[in-house]
């Protein structure tokens, strides 16, 4: 079944607005307002810090979006991401992430409705590229309202990303929430 060229379009660039207006700007505040030992918290061994997170959604955009629709090869090792040994700085971590995040927005700005309907082998899974987009989306915010939840518990105050809303409850028109 093929997606029109306009829902391919609006579909992607509605993903690259998500990850890389939206969702990525809101987690570099989080952790830029953490010291270092709050990144690396946990509340409980069952439970991850945003230093953890953080490499993890690395991998997962990296693996899922840069890597597959580069056609590399696949050099995520997923389990390190949760036990991290070293510990890097928060700087580390954003500028990482900063790297892969802008990888990404280049290979979202460059598909193509064939590259949506392509097959792709990924994690052991074979998905549709529109599969793996929308995978690495829905994957990044639930790790991002983890996060937010995190940082709020942490610094006890609101972070103020849906000012908009406090005084009449509608945004002034944007969709971007």
């Amino acid at each position: 079944m093929a997606v029109p060229a306009e829902a391919a379009t609006l579909f992607l660039d509605f993903s690259r607005k998500k990850l890389l207006e939206q969702y990525w700007p809101r987690m570099r505040t989080c952790v830029e307002s953490l010291s270092s030992e709050q990144v690396w918290w946990r509340p409980n061994p069952a439970s991850n810090s945003v230093g953890n997170l953080l490499l993890h959604l690395n991998g997962n955009v990296r693996q899922w979006l840069v890597a597959s629709f580069n056609r590399q090869p696949d050099a995520r090792n997923r389990p390190a991401e949760f036990a991290a040994p070293v510990q890097p700085s928060a700087a580390v971590l954003l500028n990482q992430f900063g790297e892969t995040m802008q990888e990404a927005g280049v290979v979202l700005a460059r598909l193509t409705e064939a590259d949506l309907l392509s097959q792709y082998e990924i994690q052991g899974y074979r998905v549709s590229g529109l599969a793996a987009v929308y995978q690495v989306v829905e994957h990044f915010g639930q790790h991002l309202g983890q996060i937010i939840y995190i940082t709020k518990m942490l610094r006890g105050e609101d972070l103020g990303f849906y000012r908009e809303l406090s005084r009449t409850g509608h945004s002034s028109g944007e969709t971007s929430a």
